[in-house]
């Protein structure tokens, strides 16, 4: 049964410096306070691994926690690109970055492949893409009952698995709702996983969804009010719009960057 620990116990006790990270989340409950705590924590050699890596890893990146990237997109959702990102890429600072890319249905069927205890994923996601002259773990399959030929990419399986969601109750039971990426997938295919909520309750109330990641697999649950700040909880809170603007000016200049994340973050 998952334990209920406050979110810097968690963070202390899940994730190591070296490990493979993934912060997972669609448009909303994206885990920031999760991933701000791994700053402060001063992790570091991570490789950090998400669908859609957006403010909050670009945050990581900038404070120097990541040695590589495995996503299939980045950027600041409606405003442009990732300018920790970016500088990391071209500049090494602070820090060479590796990266590897994946297309979306490359990274769902990595995390469904890794929840199913499988090696590898089977699919035609990549046909007519350079993807697999430039990344290493995508590889050419022929099919043994058609002869068609396919593309096979290994098994996602991160040390550490963190989401965020709506409501657990006090044994670690998740409810989430809204939209949904791959959290669950994300949580079944990791050695450990935290799941941070808005709201941890004496019981969960069903007319609100399903119980979509039970307490047996989950590691640990943080209460954090508004840990998906800038991002949204919905039926808790909204998105932060003019956050998103506003930290591609913070973002650009690596001393503005500095200044804000020592002010606000750590």
């Amino acid at each position: 049964m998952a334990r209920v620990v406050p979110l810097a116990d968690a963070v202390a006790e899940l994730v190591r410096d070296g490990d493979s990270v993934a912060l997972e989340g669609f448009t909303h409950l994206i885990p920031f306070a999760a991933g701000h705590e791994i700053i402060r924590q001063g992790r570091r050699d991570l490789t950090l691994i998400r669908m859609t890596p957006d403010l909050v890893y670009d945050q990581l990146i900038g404070m120097g926690c990541a040695r590589k990237l495995v996503f299939s997109w980045g950027g600041n959702p409606g405003v442009g690109s990732l300018h920790r990102f970016r500088d990391a890429v071209q500049n090494s600072w602070p820090r060479p970055l590796e990266i590897e890319e994946h297309s979306h249905a490359g990274m769902v069927n990595r995390y469904v492949a890794g929840a199913s205890g499988l090696p590898f994923a089977v699919l035609r996601g990549y046909a007519g893409t350079g993807l697999a002259e430039h990344t290493e773990t995508v590889k050419p399959i022929t099919c043994p009952f058609t002869g068609e030929e396919l593309t096979a990419v290994p098994a996602l399986n991160p040390d550490v698995s963190i989401v965020h969601a709506q409501r657990a109750d006090r044994r670690g039971n998740v409810q989430l709702w809204g939209i949904t990426g791959v959290q669950k997938e994300a949580v079944l295919a990791a050695r450990r996983s935290l799941v941070t909520v808005e709201e941890v309750v004496d019981e969960l109330d069903d007319r609100r969804g399903a119980i979509v990641l039970p307490s047996w697999a989950i590691s640990l649950v943080s209460h954090a009010p508004r840990g998906s700040h800038p991002s949204y909880s919905l039926g808790y809170t909204v998105r932060d719009n003019d956050f998103y603007v506003a930290w591609d000016a913070i973002s650009r200049d690596r001393d503005a960057f500095t200044a804000w994340m020592r002010e606000h973050v750590l």
